[in-house]
């Protein structure tokens, strides 16, 4: 969730459908009936892929039945959301939901091959990120305002990776070159983890992105962590200050991740799912990973969830008009 003074964020609205043609008996005793696939719209190795392999595991051990992940990056997480969202609606369909394929992208494609307000139905929210901004340790920065200074005396020479066009990484790098008045140049990848490699091997200069994905690696010195882009710090790592206390005051992008499903799912086994996520959220040492990843748990209902959705979409679409970006 961006924010540039007052806050900016987006996201699209989903809707729970009506669940007539599925039997209750059905959904609350013969679910789930076999396997279930998690589709990950981005790559393994980052942090939407490893959340969801956590809940992944959870799942299998609450339903007995198989969980079983398929990262489907590309397209900004179009790809892996549209094949979520034109799967069979029988809950055996997962999407581990992030804000690009679902609030970002309605306004940064001409063309979306799905409508996720109304092809896809939120389950629960399931953690509100922190974004970390990270360099490579040869770029002589080490807080925010020095990092400024730096890039204003190598226009040109300064790039920034995300995980793809329209993510928040993406848009919040944008959001860096409005308030701060730099020119970094965007180097978009295909999910989180090949951008964090590029960063770790200097081929690109900085990222802020999600800290599960980058944090594990500044604490081992391959990165350096300069701020968290938070309106507060992380509660999983404390000693790293917001981008505003250190040299950006009013910059906040944050991001979430959240369970959906098809639309048109039945009511009950949506009601079964959230059920579990919720039991899942409240395990102390589930809890207590996730911080350490950098991320705070949240576990919501579905209109909740939905309600958040409507909201990012309205505040992403007026980052996306502001910065201009727009994807073919």
């Amino acid at each position: 969730m961006p924010k540039r003074r007052p806050a900016v964020l987006a996201v699209a609205v989903a809707l729970i459908a009506p669940s007539s043609f599925v039997p209750t008996s059905f959904a609350q005793d013969g679910y789930p009936s076999r396997p279930i696939r998690m589709i990950v719209p981005f790559p393994p190795g980052g942090s939407t892929d490893v959340l969801g392999r956590i809940v992944a595991e959870e799942l299998r051990a609450a339903f007995g039945q198989p969980v079983v992940v398929e990262n489907k990056p590309g397209a900004g997480g179009n790809i892996g959301g549209e094949l979520a969202a034109k799967s069979p609606p029988d809950g055996h369909t997962l999407l581990m939901a992030a804000a690009g394929p679902t609030v970002i992208n309605p306004s940064l494609y001409a063309r979306m091959p799905y409508d996720p307000a109304r092809d896809l139905a939120p389950v629960s929210l399931l953690v509100n990120d922190h974004n970390v901004m990270a360099v490579h340790p040869a770029v002589p920065a080490k807080t925010v305002a020095e990092f400024i200074h730096w890039a204003k005396a190598n226009p040109g020479r300064v790039t920034f990776g995300s995980p793809g066009n329209g993510t928040p990484a993406h848009l919040g790098g944008e959001l860096f070159n409005q308030m701060a008045n730099t020119s970094m140049t965007h180097v978009p990848y295909k999910g989180s983890g090949p951008a964090v490699t590029d960063l770790m091997a200097g081929q690109i200069s900085v990222m802020i992105d999600n800290m599960p994905a980058l944090l594990p690696h500044a604490q081992s010195g391959r990165l350096r962590a300069l701020a968290v882009a938070s309106e507060a710090r992380a509660s999983g790592a404390p000693d790293i200050p917001t981008v505003a206390e250190s040299g950006l005051p009013g910059f906040t992008v944050t991001a979430w991740k959240g369970l959906m499903v098809p639309a048109g799912t039945p009511a009950p086994i949506i009601a079964k799912l959230n059920d579990a996520l919720k039991a899942i959220v409240a395990k102390p040492a589930i809890r207590q990973k996730l911080v350490e990843m950098g991320a705070e748990p949240v576990a919501s209902s579905p209109q909740a969830f939905a309600d958040l959705i409507a909201r990012e979409t309205k505040s992403w679409a007026a980052l996306v008009k502001s910065t201009g970006a727009r994807i073919d």
